[in-house]
């Protein structure tokens, strides 16, 4: 999926064949935000500006404006990886939600998102 980027912000992009547009939507947010335009350049400004309005409007009425996440995520794996982290976890000393945990925090490291 092609992506946009502004001050923290991820925009979907796709594009209309039917309706020669090129749309999207903000991701991550409380609320649906849409934007579109005929080229990059107007969907770029479009996104640019829907963020800036979406802000100044989660301002307005005290709302906060990122989605909230739990920190509880269901993945779904094949069953020989799931034994396979299993059995390495219990190599490890540790539960099977710690080692996953610690993987996906070094697959991601820290880097930003944005």
């Amino acid at each position: 999926m092609n992506t946009l980027s502004y001050k923290g912000y991820i925009g979907s992009v796709a594009f209309s064949e039917k309706d020669g547009v090129f749309f999207g939507k903000i991701e991550g947010i409380n609320g649906t935000v849409n934007f579109e335009g005929e080229s990059v350049k107007e969907l770029t400004e479009a996104f640019h500006e829907a963020v800036d309005d979406y802000l100044a409007f989660c301002k307005d009425e005290g709302i906060e404006p990122d989605k909230s996440y739990t920190g509880a995520l269901n993945v779904r794996i094949s069953p020989a990886t799931h034994r396979r982290a299993a059995m390495l976890a219990r190599m490890s000393g540790v539960t099977l939600n710690a080692y996953i945990k610690d993987a996906l925090e070094q697959k991601i490291g820290h880097a930003a998102v944005l």
